[in-house]
């Protein structure tokens, strides 16, 4: 049982953190020729795939926007798709030793947090070059992503948990996020909910309840100076803490089983 609260448990435990985080880090392109550099190139990638369909499709959407978009989803994917098998893949760890299982899904999360922020040096490159020039919104971006970061945490805690009972949640997170990933303004921009006349009037709040959507208009409005959209943005920003705070709850009503059950 911990004797501790987690917060000095984590404090304690910083070097195993660390090298659980580092040996994330390495593990992802072990054996890759490009190795690291697969973490700046996967999202480019996909910004070059969805840039063609979006000037196939001729939606209005520009390449600075589409950059935003891509780099802040791809931090939740990446999360949310670790998450899943994390405590499964430690299963001989978690049975023979006592450690605060909380540290799998954290550690984690922090290493997608090192390629986010790979990302965003990226970002800070490349929109100058496409014109962009920064502005006062960047000072928004330190507790933006202190958002994302336990709204991801709080997914990876939630899924990581439930899969060790429920082993057909790590098949079902892909289909959740590509679902998820078409009600998010990722590859079209929020104006186009906001401002589409066809849409009944309810849409464009229930839409920024969507925490992401939330997150993204805030992130465009750091990165590249967009106005924020005339819906309020609370509801989903609070998501975010709200989701954390139950992946926590969630994940610490079942980690006493984990041996058990693994």
């Amino acid at each position: 049982m911990r004797r501790q609260p987690l917060t000095t448990e984590l404090v304690a435990r910083r070097e195993l953190i660390w090298n659980f985080v580092a040996r994330n880090l390495t593990q992802r392109y072990k054996g890759s020729a490009l190795g690291f550099l697969w973490s700046l190139l996967h999202p480019l990638f996909l910004v070059l795939i969805y840039l063609a369909f979006i000037r196939l499709m001729r939606f209005p959407m520009r390449l600075p926007h589409l950059l935003v978009g891509v780099m802040v989803w791809q931090f939740l994917s990446l999360s949310a798709g670790d998450a899943a098998g994390i405590v499964l893949g430690h299963a001989s760890l978690v049975k023979k030793t006592w450690f605060p299982r909380f540290i799998l899904p954290l550690a984690a999360v922090l290493g997608n947090l090192v390629h986010f922020f790979l990302s965003l040096a990226v970002l800070a490159v490349a929109l100058p070059l496409l014109g962009v020039t920064p502005g006062a919104g960047w000072l928004h971006l330190p507790w933006v992503i202190a958002l994302q970061f336990f709204f991801c945490l709080g997914i990876s805690l939630g899924l990581s948990a439930l899969n060790v009972f429920l082993r057909d949640v790590e098949h079902l997170v892909p289909i959740g996020l590509m679902s998820w990933f078409f009600v998010t303004p990722v590859i079209y921009s929020a104006e186009q909910v906001v401002a589409n006349p066809t849409l009944p009037s309810w849409v464009a709040p229930v839409f920024f309840a969507n925490p992401m959507a939330a997150l993204l208009a805030w992130y465009r409005h750091a990165f590249l100076g967009d106005p924020l959209p005339g819906v309020a943005l609370w509801p989903g920003l609070l998501g975010t803490l709200a989701v954390f705070c139950l992946g926590a709850l969630l994940f610490s009503r079942l980690e006493p089983r984990f041996a058990d059950e693994l």
